[in-house]
Order: C-alpha cells, then structure tokens, then sequence
C-alpha cells in the first residue's frame, strides 16, 4: 500500500505530471493538490455489479492516467473480497482512507480498525478518519485514541471530517492531525474561516463535493433524469428550478472563464480552489474514466491569485440554494 503524508511540502513530496508519471520537481506551486486530486475512481457503486474482469480493467485505466488507483470507503463501506483482490492486485498503488461514524468511543474506534485491517488483508490505514464528530466523546478522547493507534503501525496519520475550529485545535493538541475533510466549492464557502487554522497547524484541506454534487460541470438542470437508486440529486435544492435560477450568474461566469482557460467549468471550479491555497485537496468522485481524466487535468489550468481574486469578489455578491448549505460555527 502506498505510503502519502498529506502534510509533506515540495521537494518532499512527489506529484504527477500531466502524463501520470511521478516527478519530484518542486517548481509546481500547486504540486501538492495535483498529487491529492482525485487519483481514484468511486468504486464503490461499480463493485456492486461490475465483474472481477471490468474492475480490474478500470483500475488498470485509472492507474495509467494517475499513477495511483484510490478506493475511499468508511467502516461501513464495501470490505468485500472484491475489494481485497484489487488491494493485492494493486500494493503499490493504493492510498487507504477509513473511517468511523458516528460513534467515535475509543472502543468502537479500535474495533473499527481492528475489522477493517482483518477484512482488507492489510496491516496498516494510512489515514483513518473520524468522518463525523460524536457529541458524546470529547475531541481529546479521540485523539488519544488515534495516537495510541498510530503509536501501535495499525494507521499511519487521522483526519477528522466536519469538524470545527475548537474541535481540530482540542484534538490536534493531544495527537497532530493530518487532514481535515468538510465541504467546500464555489457554492458553499462557509468553511473558509477554518483555512487560517489550517496554515497554521499545517493541516491539509480536503474538499468534498468540489463541483456541488456535479452541478457546477454545467452538465445537469433541473429536467436531468439522474439514474441510480443512491443517486439523490434530483431533491437537492441547487437542482430545484428556483435553486437553478439562482445559480445562473454562478454558471455564465464559469461558461466564460472556462472558454478563456480552455477547460471545462468542472476542471475550471476545480482548478480555482487548487490553485487558491496549496493544502487544499478537492476529492471529485467519477465513476466513469473520461470524468476521471478530465478531473485530473485540471491541474493543468492555471489561475492567478489576481483572478481567484476577482472570482471570489464575484462568489460574494452571489447566493445560492446548496445541498449542505449552513453557517460554520
């Protein structure tokens, strides 16, 4: 299994170029979030039906675009054997991301751990995740917990996911955190209060649900038929027709932007936050190889700090109906 810190820095740290190769050049500003950016697919989905043969064919592809293949999974996610064949299958290529949610008790963290080495066939995570905070536990517990874990080689680095500023300062002070992972696009900014505690503690930022759920691809209105039973799009708010009609001065400008980058409006909205801060890490998930590729070149469009700048004085002026949308505290 591939060994990645997301807190190492250029020359430290190797990245790919725009050909899927490793290189360990420094001179890239946004070296690190290219490296981060969305290597894998969301297999998840495709396990469920997808033949041993089909699997293997799309990692081999997803492993010649990025170099490294990804399969993101919680405790309650898909241990199956097909999951541990691809993790033989590809050693050297993958990053492991788990997690627990909610119940974040030191004893249902260890017994997480414990069953997600056992049913992978694995001895170490590299970064283990609290994917949502517990109420009941507080932030020191956990983070004891997780350096007890590191301290044993059962994970190698923790994250927590939607957490807030006094939650990652608490449990940073008792073991050092590696990542967080909250939402974050050109629709919902709301966490961009945490950005100076991440600079500060060196913690990386990673974004989910980078493009809104897909809509800032300027792919999908409110008449898209999506397809799926764990699709649930169709009910989120930015993809209502007043959610829509809200968001059109959102989607000209990055209809007019892309045009001049040359890019799509998803590898445009990828490449602002890319370029914005170098800790942030945007997560994109594709199921089909074309998004991959097209995702994973968006760390070839570059935007000046000049003209994030500019996007940003126009974001504010904007409101908008997101699925997720609420005020970080």
């Amino acid at each position: 299994m591939k060994i990645i810190d997301v807190r190492m820095r250029p020359p430290f740290l190797p990245y790919l170029d725009k050909n899927g190769m490793f290189d360990t050049r420094a001179d890239n500003p946004f070296a690190v979030s290219r490296f981060y950016r969305n290597f894998g697919m969301n297999m998840s989905e495709s396990m469920k039906t997808a033949s041993m043969e089909q699997l293997f064919a799309e990692m081999d592809r997803a492993g010649e675009i990025t170099g490294v293949v990804s399969i993101r999974r919680n405790s309650r996610g898909y241990e199956n054997d097909a999951l541990v064949d691809l993790l033989k299958k590809y050693p050297e290529r993958f990053l492991g991301a788990c997690g627990i949610a909610p119940d974040s008790s030191p004893e249902t963290i260890r017994k997480s751990v414990e069953e997600s080495l056992r049913k992978l066939g694995t001895d170490y995570i590299d970064l283990y995740y609290q994917h949502r905070i517990d109420p009941k536990v507080e932030p020191e517990a956990v983070a004891e917990t997780m350096g007890l874990l590191i301290k044993e080689g059962k994970i190698r680095y923790w994250g927590i996911s939607e957490t807030t500023e006094e939650y990652l300062r608490r449990a940073h002070a008792v073991c050092p955190v590696t990542a967080i992972e909250n939402r974050y696009s050109m629709m919902a900014r709301w966490h961009e209060t945490i950005f100076p505690v991440c600079e500060e503690l060196d913690v990386a930022y990673v974004a989910f649900s980078p493009m809104a759920n897909g809509f800032l691809t300027g792919k999908y209105t409110p008449a898209t038929k999506f397809e799926g039973s764990q699709d649930y799009r169709a009910a989120m708010p930015q993809y209502t027709e007043e959610g829509y009609e809200k968001a059109k001065e959102l989607l000209n400008m990055l209809t007019n932007l892309a045009k001049e980058k040359n890019a799509s409006m998803g590898q445009l909205s990828l490449a602002w936050m890319i370029n914005k801060k170098p800790y942030i890490v945007p997560i994109p998930g594709s199921r089909k190889i074309e998004r991959l590729k097209e995702n994973f070149e968006a760390g070839n469009v570059v935007l000046t700090q000049e003209e994030i700048a500019m996007i940003d004085s126009r974001l504010d002026t904007m409101e908008f109906d997101v699925f997720g949308g609420h005020s970080a505290k």
